[in-house]
């Protein structure tokens, strides 16, 4: 394949937010295809193989792009910038950047980074019922909480309801200090950490007063009928078969819900059957009903987190399938 040079033109602005500090995202384009890359005042041209100097020149494109719309160029974009060139897709990230849920009380905006969490966006939008799974750092919870607060805004309901089951909800929960709000806390306080972030301190508690945004453990919820509310059920993954099903029918006209798990990180009793689990298999094919699957591909944490999810994800695929070679011996010794 022949060797190739390209320009790219760019203000100097763009191009110290694209190429990070120390130009660490620039010198890890340029590892990533095999490309130099040399920069002339407000030019960046790159030189290598004309197959890997059109790839990373599309990165590049994309992320200027980024910069362009008010982004701050992280590692997090870089890569994912970087895997949608290899799928032949890059063009993707500047159409997800377009979808703004809403801001933060301090302004930032708050978008879908990823083609899942568009799709889990999306879904929200257009289905009554929506489940997102997913593993730890994919926005599960905090864009179902943006759209809960968009959709609150803007009148479409008339209140929010934020739940999750409070596994420990019998004797350890007895022993700390203060009353049942104060014991319950611990397990709600993701929550309103999302809420104090997007919502703002002041206008959350008002609205917690009023009773127009609720925060509450699953068992709270049996025996009402939950009408005009946006309710998410987080850790969905901890409830039991019957806790879920009590769940699902307390809703009633003009709600729209969101439950959101991750089935690798149960904390029931051993043995135990997840409500998650058996309400994906009865529901599946239920019309309005929407089934959103986040990967590793779609966290947004830090980049090492979405590393130990894929090393953990590796590691219980060889677990499944030394468990299901054992089975198959002892069925071979059993015959014998």
């Amino acid at each position: 394949m022949s060797l190739m040079e390209t320009e790219i033109n760019s203000s100097m602005e763009h191009m110290t937010n694209v190429f990070g500090q120390f130009d660490v995202h620039m010198k890890k384009i340029e590892r990533t295809f095999g490309v130099t890359a040399v920069v002339r005042d407000n030019k960046i041209k790159l030189l290598g193989q004309e197959r890997d100097v059109e790839k990373a020149s599309r990165v590049f494109k994309q992320l200027f792009e980024l910069s362009k719309r008010g982004n701050q160029i992280t590692e997090q974009n870089v890569d994912y910038a970087i895997s949608l060139t290899f799928e032949e897709n890059e063009s993707a990230i500047v159409e997800i950047d377009k979808e703004l849920i809403c801001h933060t009380i301090s302004g930032k905006p708050v978008k879908p980074k990823t083609l899942g969490q568009k799709k889990y966006v999306d879904e929200i939008r257009n289905k009554m019922i929506v489940f997102g799974m997913g593993p730890a750092g994919t926005g599960k919870t905090y864009l179902a909480m943006a759209m809960a607060i968009t959709a609150f805004k803007n009148e479409e309901v008339n209140r929010i309801i934020l739940t999750r089951p409070a596994i420990e909800a019998g004797e350890r929960l007895g022993f700390l200090p203060g009353d049942l709000q104060s014991k319950i806390d611990p397990y709600l306080r993701p929550l309103y950490d999302a809420l104090y972030q997007i919502m703002g301190a002041d206008s959350f508690q008002k609205n917690m007063e009023k009773g127009l945004i609720e925060v509450a453990p699953l068992a709270y919820m049996r025996g009402r009928t939950l009408d005009n509310a946006f309710i998410i059920l987080d850790e969905a993954q901890n409830t039991t078969p019957a806790q879920m099903k009590m769940f699902l029918t307390r809703i009633g006209f003009g709600s729209r819900v969101v439950v959101t798990g991750d089935a690798t990180q149960k904390d029931l009793a051993p043995g135990a059957v997840s409500g998650l689990d058996v309400a994906l298999r009865v529901l599946k094919n239920v019309e309005d009903i929407g089934i959103c699957t986040l990967t590793s591909g779609d966290v947004v944490r830090h980049p090492l987190v979405q590393k130990i999810v894929k090393a953990y994800e590796e590691y219980e695929r060889h677990e499944k399938k030394g468990n299901r070679g054992s089975k198959r011996e002892r069925g071979k010794a059993g015959r014998a």
